[in-house]
């Protein structure tokens, strides 16, 4: 089957990092609600999905999108133990940084200000780049592994860990931001070659 590319014309395409509300348009067709099967509701897990162009893109292929979404919603929404969810946020919103994801580090940079109510932290993370001090050994630790493991996932090892565990980090929660970290390292670039930002609807 050809897919259709789409060339968007965006007027004020978001060019700075920012916790406010953005947008994203793909460069693929996604499919329309009236064509999704069970299979794709079902890939989709969440139906409130359906009204995001991202996810109806990803729906082409439900049962990647399933394992996806699934995965997801564990690492950040399964909170009885491990790592806070505000430092699990961070770690996606540091990766999303590193790798130049503006509408990723929009979502993840509101949930961890949300949570943590460390606003001016997190702007400055968004402001002076993954290098910034916010204010805490602790977040600065999480950023830095973080950082580590998605610029270079093969040199990623015990200093690091280490690194975490110097700060309090217990196994569970070391696993969290690794896994926060990961999952964006690799979710932002799905995003990258997919599509844009936009301005909010």
């Amino acid at each position: 089957m050809t897919e259709t590319v789409i060339h968007p014309t965006i007027d004020n395409r978001p060019a700075a990092f920012t916790q406010a509300e953005i947008g994203w348009t793909p460069w693929l067709q996604p499919l329309a609600e009236e064509d999704l099967t069970d299979r794709h509701w079902a890939g989709l897990v969440d139906a409130s999905r359906s009204k995001s162009p991202y996810f109806m893109l990803l729906a082409r292929d439900p049962e990647i999108l399933e394992a996806r979404t699934k995965t997801d919603k564990d690492i950040f929404y399964n909170t009885k133990a491990g790592l806070p969810r505000a430092e699990r946020e961070l770690s996606a919103t540091a990766a999303s940084r590193f790798n130049g994801c503006i509408f990723c580090a929009s979502v993840h940079s509101r949930f961890a200000s949300h949570h943590s109510k460390r606003t001016a932290d997190v702007q400055k993370l968004l402001d002076e780049g993954t290098d910034a001090d916010l204010g805490s050994r602790r977040w600065n630790a999480v950023t830095k592994v973080s950082v580590a493991l998605t610029e270079t996932p093969s040199t990623f090892g015990v200093t690091d860990i280490e690194r975490l565990r110097s700060e309090g980090l217990d196994d569970l929660e070391i696993a969290d931001a690794i896994h926060g970290a990961a999952f964006f390292n690799w979710a932002n670039r799905l995003m990258l070659s997919l599509g844009e930002p936009t301005p909010a609807a």
